[in-house]
């Protein structure tokens, strides 16, 4: 593989990375509404959910591995597991491998799922609400290609959809379906004070 050909592997798996994180942001966010739609049952927005995090996953590995075997950043694979260990764009970097860092904690949480349980599998998937903000800057601030037109105004739309799929979760709030009929029961069975 030339040189060139790994730089452009890691730039696109870099920017397809991005893509696809934001894509799982959203669909994440859309699962813990429960969105469901016309056409569109709940349940595929959470296989959806699973699978394109799969495939991040492919496209993260592919852009980690080809920026560390680049000869041109000769980064090793250290600056790939200890953030702010490399000496080309220390901070940029750093903040590459602690996203990287917090999407491998979210990926295995979830494989030990039943062994760990839902609810410390849950405060750990709540780091994905800092893996892709860290994830977005360290694109600026790495990438050669950052703040070229393309690369910006990719990134200003991947901002604009996770920010509004967060914002649209913090204004409907928590969706429960049997919120209403438990508060029903409740009230049903609950005993009159005795005179």
């Amino acid at each position: 593989m030339t040189d060139q050909l790994l730089w452009y592997t890691t730039r696109a798996a870099g920017a397809v990375s991005l893509v696809l994180l934001s894509a799982v942001v959203i669909l994440g966010v859309l699962s813990a509404l429960r969105f469901k739609a016309a056409g569109w049952p709940a349940f595929l927005t959470t296989g959806l959910h699973r699978n394109v995090a799969l495939v991040t996953l492919v496209f993260l590995a592919l852009h980690i591995v080809t920026a560390v075997v680049d000869p041109f950043t000769n980064l090793g694979w250290i600056s790939a597991i200890v953030p702010f260990s490399s000496y080309y764009r220390t901070f940029w970097l750093g903040l590459g491998t602690i996203a990287a860092e917090l999407v491998a904690a979210i990926v295995v949480t979830s494989l030990l799922r039943g062994l760990i349980g839902h609810a410390a599998w849950r405060v750990v998937h709540w780091l994905t609400y800092a893996s892709w903000p860290i994830g977005v800057v360290h694109g600026l601030g790495t990438g050669t290609d950052a703040w070229s037109a393309w690369f910006f105004a990719l990134t200003c739309a991947c901002v604009a959809a996770v920010g509004f799929a967060v914002v649209y979760r913090l204004v409907a709030g928590p969706r429960d379906p049997l919120a209403e009929p438990r508060a029903s029961f409740r009230s049903g069975v609950e005993r009159k004070p005795e005179p």
